[in-house]
């Protein structure tokens, strides 16, 4: 399917910031997924790290990131995060990974060496750590959310119908618990998630996802559109309009979530930051 004129994205440069992030040896998922918003993020010097290597034990229908036996753990990794961080001059960092169902704590002890890491450096920094389920081990979670990140972002991605197709090796309800664990177990901490578009869902679908992130605590949200990363990747079924997703924002602001982005081009991580503040400032 051609892409619709309101989601293509225009070239950008990228202001050296792939240059420093190749200096540290980290990665993002800005590229590793093929983000379609990573010139304009990288233009403005922000990025996503993606930590705990890059090839991931799950095999997802809509993703772009590898698939395959992972490498060991890098112990210098949360380092270099901190570094680029530090470098790149960030006031927000997202730190995202891979999923890693072969290590004995899914890497959530990676998570928490991480986000100390870039507290060690740089204490002002405002951290958002977006993780995999962790096979919903609370014992797993408690460990990252005990390095109190400021959000708390993990996400649902799809209605419940179409999990077997696209999230073929998680579960619906098990994400529903991870998040709303989260907020049991730190109040204080922001809890996000984000839905993608153009799979097959119905509006109802839809709204019910929507219904059961906000009952599990949730108060970010993020909607935006499935592009097809690669040809082996499952295709789009539809190009959402953006009126569509206009309507997704305010429904979702009249449920109650603090914070909606809900756009074509949205995607979880992007402008992070900017939402975090506008809600903390408001």
């Amino acid at each position: 399917m051609r892409h619709p004129e309101w989601i293509k994205v225009r070239s950008t440069g990228t202001h050296g910031t792939k240059k420093i992030l190749r200096h540290h040896g980290v990665s993002t998922v800005c590229e590793e997924a093929k983000c379609p918003n990573q010139g304009k993020c990288f233009s403005k010097s922000t990025a996503t790290f993606m930590i705990l290597g890059d090839r991931c034990t799950r095999n997802c229908s809509f993703c772009a990131v590898e698939s395959s036996k992972p490498l060991p753990l890098d112990p210098h990794e949360p380092e270099r995060v901190a570094e680029a961080a530090q470098a790149l001059g960030l006031k927000f960092v997202v730190i995202t990974s891979v999923t890693r169902d072969d290590l004995p704590d899914g890497g959530a002890g990676h998570f928490a060496e991480t986000v100390r890491a870039v507290r060690k450096i740089n204490s002002s920094i405002k951290i958002e750590v977006l993780t995999p389920d962790f096979k919903g081990e609370v014992d797993m979670l408690k460990v990252v959310l005990d390095a109190h990140p400021d959000v708390f972002n993990h996400n649902i991605e799809t209605v419940t119908r179409l999990y077997p197709s696209v999230r073929p090796q998680a579960d619906y309800a098990t994400s529903i618990n991870v998040l709303k664990t989260a907020k049991k177990l730190y109040p204080d901490i922001k809890i996000k998630s984000g839905i993608m578009l153009g799979l097959g869902e119905t509006e109802t679908e839809v709204l019910t996802v929507m219904k059961d992130l906000r009952n599990a605590g949730c108060d970010f949200l993020t909607v935006g559109q499935y592009l097809q990363p690669r040809r082996n990747n499952m295709p789009v079924v539809e190009y959402i309009k953006p009126e569509v997703f206009e309507y997704y924002r305010i429904k979702g602001l009249e449920m109650g979530f603090a914070a909606v982005a809900s756009s074509p081009l949205t995607r979880s991580s992007m402008d992070a930051g900017e939402m975090f503040e506008k809600v903390m400032n408001e």
